[in-house]
């Protein structure tokens, strides 16, 4: 690693031990490890619980987001969608907080990041490696078995559920429009 990197941002895939490479290459490095620090200060600043906070990074299903567009878009008779009725929701706020959070932490420098979307905010820096941990849906789901007390049958699921919400998620580019290709900005 270039002695000019002063920030590692690890994304990973559920049960491929981005949390435990994370730990590893800030204890060799002679960094800190972030992980719940991010949200702890997000909700600090935001006066809410991390409980709280931390809903923001979830992926709603796929009923919930089709409600909240209805929700947010009056259909006329003729079936178009007229101005928005309501303003983004509050965890539109939490992701921005958190996201702020992200950049503070890595011009404090000498950090590894694990998740959060920490790759996105901080693609623009020059002084971070970005890192993706992934494993095959197998090998993770003998992980999660194994380490998260699973059934062989709910770890695969779990990870089939991580694979569908990855890729339902929303990408953005660091400044916030809509990303072309969403491989470029993993979370």
């Amino acid at each position: 690693m270039s002695a000019s990197c002063r920030v590692v941002a690890i994304s990973r895939s559920l049960g491929a031990g981005g949390e435990e490479a994370g730990r590893l290459a800030a204890r060799e490095l002679g960094f800190r490890y972030a992980d719940e620090e991010i949200i702890v200060r997000a909700a600090k600043a935001a006066g809410v619980s991390p409980e709280k906070v931390s809903q923001a990074e979830m992926t709603p299903g796929l009923v919930a987001r089709v409600l909240e567009g209805m929700a947010r878009h009056a259909v006329t008779p003729e079936g178009w969608a007229a101005a928005p009725l309501v303003i983004r929701p509050e965890t539109d706020n939490y992701e921005a907080l958190i996201r702020r959070v992200i950049i503070e932490t890595a011009r404090e420098g000498d950090v590894v990041m694990v998740a959060h979307g920490a790759s996105i905010p901080l693609a623009a820096m020059s002084d971070v490696l970005r890192v993706l941990v992934t494993a095959s849906p197998d090998v993770r789901a003998e992980r999660l078995a194994g380490g998260a007390g699973l059934s062989a049958a709910e770890a695969r699921k779990a990870v089939r559920g991580s694979v569908r919400r990855r890729r339902e998620r929303r990408c953005v580019t660091p400044t916030g429009s809509a990303a072309s290709s969403c491989a470029a900005f993993t979370r």
